[in-house]
């Protein structure tokens, strides 16, 4: 079970979707932008990964554009269009090409105490944690050193079907 942890307004989320797995961070969303809790005012960042097959296929997308837009200092979206978009190397994109694009800043996040989740498709897991460990080693880092270390910390989140 995921639960999004609160006692830390300020923290980093990165959250990792395919298709209905979007539904948990939805309301994660909800509590951070639009519930009014006083003991828990969210100024920390929310990134969402989502993989859909098209555009026809992204699950509430106007409700994560509104966040997008309300706050934008707090709120990043990247949606991953496996039958629309292209990869660098001209083949579809999956969410680990999102995660690849933008290594340097989630593996700076990480380390600095960012939580990631996964949710969605058990099958998304192999081509994400590859891809982690082919950058972590281009970094001259252990993958399994790194990965031990966040679930460790309570930073490594995992909800697949």
């Amino acid at each position: 079970m995921m639960i999004l942890p609160v006692d830390d307004p300020n923290a980093t989320h990165i959250m990792i979707a395919t298709g209905t797995g979007v539904a948990p961070y939805r309301g994660y969303l909800r509590r951070m932008f639009r519930e009014d809790i006083p003991t828990f005012k969210f100024r920390g960042l929310a990134w969402l990964f989502l993989r859909v097959a098209n555009s026809d296929s992204l699950l509430y997308d106007d409700e994560l554009s509104k966040y997008l837009q309300g706050y934008s200092d707090n709120f990043r979206y990247d949606r991953a269009l496996s039958q629309e978009q292209r990869n660098k190397s001209g083949g579809r994109m999956y969410v680990q090409n999102k995660i690849e694009e933008c290594s340097d800043e989630i593996f700076k996040l990480l380390d600095s105490g960012a939580h990631i989740y996964f949710c969605g498709l058990k099958g998304m897991m192999p081509g994400i944690q590859d891809t982690l460990e082919r950058i972590a080693e281009e970094k001259g880092e252990s993958w399994d050193e790194k990965l031990s270390q966040l679930k460790k910390n309570g930073q490594w989140h995992i909800a697949v079907y």
